[in-house]
C-alpha cells in the first residue's frame, strides 16, 4: 500500500496561462515521465454513501472529510488504484492500494467482497487498507457516483515531494460506471478554457514556486472534481 501525506493547493487558472506557466516549470523542473507531448488521460470512479455525505461535507468545508475512488490510466489497464482521500484540516493523506482489473469491475458493480482476500492470512498480500475500505464502504452504504475523466500535465520537484499538475478537458458522467469502457459517453463539467492547477508538497514550498503561485492572477479556490461531476448530476434532476 503506498501512503502519501501532504499539502495541497489549488487555483483555477486560463489556458493561455497554463501554456506559460507549463513552459516556464519544463526547464526548472521534472516532467512526469508520462507527460508525452499532451499530458496523460486520468479516469476515477468516486464513491459515496446513498445519501451522497461526501459530496455534502466537501460543499459544507467540514474539517475532517474523506474521498474514496477507483482510479485508472488506460481503459485496457490490467489493474487499477483503489484510493483514499482524507481530509486533515491544510492537509491531506492519500492511500492507494493497486487491485486487478476483476477485483475493480467487481468494485463498480458494488460488490466489495474482493477486498477481503487482500486481507486474508492464508494469501501473501494482507493489507489493512483493503479491509478497512471493506468496511466502511460496506457499512456507509457507498455506492458508485460519477465517473471523471481528464487531461493531466505534471510537473515533479524532488525535494520536498513537490508536484504540480495541470488538468483540464474534465468530463463526467453518472449514466454508467463501466470504468474500463473505451467508449463512455462524457459530458463537460467545467468551461474548456479554464484549468485547474494544484501544487502538492510535505512541509513547506521552495522559493521559486512560491513565487510562481504567488504570480497567479488567482485566489486559491477549493475545486473538487467529483463535486464538479456531481453538482452536473444534480442539475440535470432538475
Amino acid at each position: 500500500m503506498d501512503k502519501v501525506y501532504r499539502a495541497e493547493k489549488k487555483f483555477l487558472i486560463s489556458v493561455a496561462e497554463f501554456i506559460k506557466k507549463s513552459h516556464t516549470l519544463s526547464h526548472v523542473m521534472m516532467e512526469d515521465p508520462h507527460n508525452g507531448t499532451h499530458g496523460y488521460i486520468i479516469r476515477s470512479l468516486y464513491f459515496d454513501t446513498i445519501y451522497d455525505n461526501d459530496y455534502y461535507e466537501k460543499q459544507a468545508g467540514i474539517e475532517t472529510r474523506r474521498k474514496i475512488r477507483l482510479r485508472i490510466y488506460d481503459p485496457n489497464a490490467k489493474f487499477a488504484m483503489l484510493e483514499m482521500k482524507q481530509k486533515q484540516g491544510p492537509n491531506q493523506l492519500k492511500r492507494s492500494l493497486k487491485i486487478s482489473r476483476e477485483d475493480a469491475i467487481c468494485l463498480t458493480k458494488g460488490d466489495y467482497s474482493p477486498l477481503l482476500k487482500y486481507y486474508s492470512p492464508l494469501l501473501k498480500y494482507k493489507e489493512d487498507f483493503a479491509a478497512e475500505c471493506y468496511g466502511m464502504m460496506n457499512y456507509r452504504c457507498y455506492r458508485p457516483k460519477t465517473v471523471i475523466e481528464y487531461n493531466r500535465k505534471a510537473f515533479i520537484a524532488k525535494e520536498n515531494k513537490i508536484r504540480i499538475t495541470f488538468d483540464n478537458n474534465i468530463v463526467a458522467t453518472e449514466s454508467c460506471f463501466d470504468l474500463f469502457s473505451p467508449t463512455l459517453n462524457m459530458n463537460p463539467v467545467l468551461d474548456k478554457y479554464c484549468v485547474v492547477m494544484e501544487v502538492k508538497f510535505n512541509g513547506f514550498l521552495l522559493d521559486y514556486i512560491r513565487r510562481l503561485i504567488n504570480s497567479i492572477d488567482k485566489s486559491e479556490l477549493s475545486v473538487s472534481k467529483y463535486v464538479l461531476g456531481l453538482q452536473q448530476s444534480y442539475l440535470t434532476r432538475l
